[in-house]
């Protein structure tokens, strides 16, 4: 497959601007790396209270949240981001039991991923979103 070709399989549908709320700093340079490539526009939190004064700060179409985080939760996160404007959340988080999805969709997020995080599920999402 011809570069060209692979660049457009990376950047069907438009240019998101991105949260992503991680505090493992080398899944969020990851993450970062990955969601630019693909050809977004990335913001980086590595927790609760600095998601939300970015959050404050800024517009975002998606927020990419984990769930735990080490002052606060990903729930919250959601929960508050929501309230102030609508916003596209997806969850990436090792709890992937039906409570803990269930409890996702209660705070508001819109998808589910468990971690560690399978690319290629990650991009069709954001291209649902994107669409």
């Amino acid at each position: 497959m011809s570069d060209e070709r692979t660049r457009d399989s990376y950047n069907s549908g438009r240019r998101l601007r991105i949260l992503v709320v991680e505090d493992h700093s080398d899944t969020l340079q990851a993450l970062s790396r990955l969601l630019s490539h693909f050809g977004h526009e990335i913001s980086l939190a590595d927790g609760a209270q600095n998601a939300l004064n970015i959050i404050n700060s800024k517009e975002f179409d998606v927020v990419l949240c984990d769930i735990a985080l080490p002052d606060g939760s990903g729930y919250d996160v959601i929960a508050e981001a929501k309230r102030r404007r609508p916003i596209k959340a997806v969850a990436l988080t090792g709890f992937s039991a039906t409570e803990d999805i269930e409890r996702g969709k209660k705070a508001g997020f819109d998808f589910h991923l468990s971690k560690p995080v399978d690319f290629h599920e990650l991009r069709a999402v954001l291209g649902q979103i994107a669409a």
